[in-house]
């Protein structure tokens, strides 16, 4: 066991400005930022804000930033952060509710309309199946975590932005259209605050933790925009 000094951001809007709390933790080579984070409330600060579900990296809701880095605290180990000290702060360019909570409302509804919560992949289309299943089936890859968000420096700048996350979606359609209107999903994508204000810094293609590719899916999408309006792949 290692002990490891841990920066907690906390806020809470009855409670003044901002702030760092600092908390003495014994954390195995193995444990997680978010093992922390829950060891913390438990014996240190019942009051300390954070969200978490799957523990897995299938549900997308542990995102925080790990010593300045986006990260899915449930699969972020403390043994391989550099640092004696690990800083968690909630993510960038998001309304904080409290603490390392931060409200996705805005993340939601920069996506093309319509958005549906869940997505399944028409491929792979002729697998061989096991007795007992009708089919395969393949969720969409983006858990929408905002980690690409929050590693945006477009973002960071500007709040009209649509982010990568909804344009990497974007794409997807076009790849996949199911009788979407096309037409109407390009001149979405072609707007001002859409896929031409990437400045292709590829920080959020970094950030993500399933392996969408936001950054390069925004490159393909800019090709469907001058004529490939097959959207790539």
């Amino acid at each position: 066991m290692d002990t490891r000094t841990f920066r907690v951001f906390r806020f809470a809007r009855d409670d003044g400005p901002s702030r760092f709390d600092t908390f003495e933790v014994e954390a195995a080579p193995g444990d997680t930022v978010l093992d922390a984070l829950r060891w913390i409330k438990i014996h240190h600060d019942p009051s300390l804000a954070i969200r978490h579900s799957c523990f897995h990296a299938s549900c997308g809701t542990c995102g925080v930033r790990v010593n300045g880095r986006e990260a899915l605290a449930c699969v972020t180990r403390v043994g391989d952060q550099d640092e004696g000290r690990v800083t968690v702060e909630p993510l960038a360019n998001f309304p904080v509710i409290a603490d390392l909570v931060v409200d996705m409302t805005s993340f939601v509804q920069r996506f093309p309309s319509p958005h549906p919560a869940a997505r399944i992949s028409e491929f792979p289309t002729s697998p061989e199946v096991p007795p007992g299943i009708d089919e395969y089936q393949r969720f969409e890859d983006c858990i929408e975590c905002g980690l690409c968000l929050s590693a945006c420096p477009v973002a960071a700048t500007d709040d009209t932005y649509v982010g990568p996350a909804a344009l990497a979606y974007a794409q997807r359609i076009l790849e996949e259209p199911r009788g979407a209107d096309v037409g109407a999903l390009l001149d979405w994508a072609d707007g001002d605050n859409a896929a031409w204000r990437c400045h292709a810094a590829f920080e959020c293609t970094e950030a993500c933790p399933s392996n969408v590719r936001p950054a390069q899916r925004i490159m393909h999408l800019r090709r469907a925009l001058t004529g490939g309006r097959d959207g790539g792949s």
